[in-house]
């Protein structure tokens, strides 16, 4: 399958977005939703950190939503754009196919893109962490008006 070709207006709301929410399966088929914060790189993957904040389990490869995708990796991650104009609501539902980035495989740029969207990764070790990067599929984009933001 060929890659999604994100349009401007779709590229407009993921980088005004400060965070997302990702969709796995449970075993069990589930929705299991996340909040996760994420850059896309100029084609359409989107990449999403596995961060030293405190986890439950100390190997990122532990967390469900990583045993999810290594099972099941067909996601969906959903960005909105919330105000209190109505006017200005937006969301932007994107498919995809997720894996695992092992440490040093995700590219340099993408690492430096995270830590200008986050600064708070300025101290974290992102090169020795796994990543979760999502292959785009598919989006569907809904606004109330014209997405000029």
């Amino acid at each position: 399958m060929s890659a999604l070709e994100l349009t401007a207006d779709d590229r407009r709301i993921l980088t005004a977005a400060r965070t997302a929410t990702l969709a796995t399966i449970d075993p069990a088929g589930r929705p299991r939703l996340v909040p996760v914060c994420f850059v896309v790189d100029h084609g359409a993957v989107l990449w999403i950190p596995l961060d030293d904040k405190p986890k439950r389990g100390a190997d990122p490869r532990t967390l469900a939503r990583v045993r999810d995708i290594l099972e099941r990796p067909g996601v969906t991650v959903l960005v909105d754009r919330w105000s209190e104009d109505w006017a200005e609501l937006a969301w932007l539902r994107l498919r995809g196919r997720a894996r695992l980035a092992e440490p040093g495989t995700a590219p340099v740029a993408i690492i430096d893109d995270l830590r200008v969207k986050y600064p708070q990764y300025l101290d974290h070790d992102l090169e020795s962490r796994p990543a979760i990067a999502v292959d785009l599929e598919h989006a569907v984009r809904w606004s109330a008006g014209p997405d000029t933001r």
